[in-house]
């Protein structure tokens, strides 16, 4: 087959370096990735997927497959192949008296936010409401919503999925049930997802969230007492902690734009009532210095760190699971925060626990669920020419935690190498997994993603 036998089969649009849209097309998240694909089909469907498969194998052409474009690595985008885009795959389905959605690949999570908070539901996305459902899902999927509804995952009821022989398969708990063990976790290693079917869960449409900010110097006690509540706080109650400069948002006064803070981040899904208990006990540390916690729509709780997240800024980032919130840990964030190298750099922790914890080890491929805490470091510039210090920081900070880690979230790695994807997995989830690539893409076709070889 060629080029211009493919372009007439798809029903959306072939591009080429030169065409209009190329250059947008493959622009992702992250600023630092420029990366030249020969062709991007931005395919319409699942027939488009699936010719746009068979040629990529055809011609053995490197395929990158592209949903929200929020992955640090830039997977989404390759030298020299095929980027298969699904972004102008919108389709989204509520239905509310089985509380459930299907959306295809290319939907983001304040899309679906959008369409399930018409109904007073939602279900466990990402913090970004820019990311798409795609790839945060295949990777495991933390999220405000996860204490007291699982992760993305553990909602996820079916998947249509096109394999690298370019076979269509629905894969469920009774349909294909192996891959649709591996999908949830597997991180896009096992074949491309079309559309994901979602169980849904009263939420909203207003809940208790908002930001409370403190002044840096008061970081280290700031995080003992988040360590403390956490321990105590239900289900109901998501809070990130985060070491960052104050944004120039309206409820910061203007004097503190730009300075060193730590804040609290509130999602609480409970009655209002609760919710507002939950504020009081946060604001128990003491008087912030500025302070957005309240009654708020889900949809706004969605959006709240999109303006520090945009498109196109230069990103490094590291994560690592906690073991813990001990003194030692506590030291060694607030002296690498301290010696943060951009205004623009984000250190975060969130707490896993409650239904997380519920499902098995070995249920799904995602691993690690008893973990209490993952910490992400967002070195975030724009400027290339200052990427080294940026970069040297970064990395300073995940070395510096590597005592108290036990793992990593795979949706969260850079390029860090093969042992750093086993250390996402357990053992037995790990194996497991190269036995679903063996069966299901033994030519490694699916390999740009956090990969998992075939041995063959």
């Amino acid at each position: 087959m060629d080029v211009n036998e493919f372009r007439a089969g798809l029903r959306g649009a072939l591009l080429a370096a030169g065409d209009d849209g190329y250059d947008a097309a493959r622009r992702v998240w992250n600023g630092s990735i420029d990366r030249k694909p020969v062709l991007i089909a931005r395919c319409t469907g699942t027939a488009d997927v699936i010719h746009a498969v068979n040629f990529a194998r055809a011609n053995d052409l490197l395929v990158s497959v592209r949903g929200g474009g929020h992955n640090v690595t830039g997977n989404a985008v390759c030298d020299g192949g095929l980027m298969i885009d699904l972004s102008p795959m919108k389709g989204i389905h509520v239905d509310p008296a089985r509380r459930t959605v299907r959306a295809q690949g290319g939907v983001t999570w304040g899309e679906l936010d959008h369409e399930t908070q018409a109904f007073g539901l939602a279900t466990t996305g990402g913090q970004i409401s820019t990311t798409g459902i795609a790839g945060l899902t295949l990777g495991g999927g933390l999220g405000w919503l996860m204490r007291k509804c699982g992760l993305a995952v553990d909602n996820l009821l079916s998947a249509d999925v096109v394999t690298a022989d370019g076979r269509f398969l629905v894969c469920s708990p009774t349909d294909n049930a192996d891959l649709f063990w591996g999908l949830r976790g597997g991180g896009g290693n096992l074949g491309l997802v079309t559309s994901f079917e979602y169980r849904l869960h009263p939420v909203g449409p207003l809940v208790t969230g908002g930001v409370a900010l403190y002044p840096a110097e008061r970081a280290h006690d700031a995080l003992a007492f988040y360590r403390d509540h956490m321990a105590t706080a239900s289900e109901d109650e998501m809070v990130a902690f985060a070491f960052q400069a104050a944004p120039p948002a309206p409820f910061v006064p203007a004097a503190l734009h730009g300075t060193p803070v730590v804040g609290f981040a509130l999602c609480h899904v409970g009655p209002l009532a609760e919710g507002q208990r939950a504020v009081q006990r946060l604001r128990a540390f003491g008087p912030p210095v500025a302070d957005a916690l309240g009654p708020m729509p889900y949809t706004a709780v969605q959006r709240m760190m999109d303006e520090a997240m945009p498109f196109g800024r230069h990103v490094y980032l590291r994560s690592d699971h906690l073991t813990g919130l001990g003194d030692d840990v506590i030291k060694t964030c607030v002296q690498n925060t301290a010696a943060m190298t951009s205004p623009l750099s984000v250190a975060v922790i969130i707490p896993l626990g409650g239904a997380v914890t519920r499902v098995g080890e070995h249920d799904t491929a995602f691993s690690h669920r008893e973990t209490p805490f993952d910490i992400d470091i967002f070195a975030i510039w724009t400027d290339p020419r200052e990427s080294d210090r940026h970069l040297q920081w970064g990395r300073r900070f995940g070395a510096a935690l590597q005592p108290f880690s036990r793992g990593v979230y795979v949706n969260e790695m850079g390029s860090e190498g093969e042992e750093r994807i086993r250390a996402a997995y357990h053992p037995a989830n790990y194996a497991r997994l190269v036995t679903l690539k063996n069966t299901y893409d033994p030519t490694n076709f699916w390999r740009l993603n956090q990969n998992i070889k075939p041995t063959g």
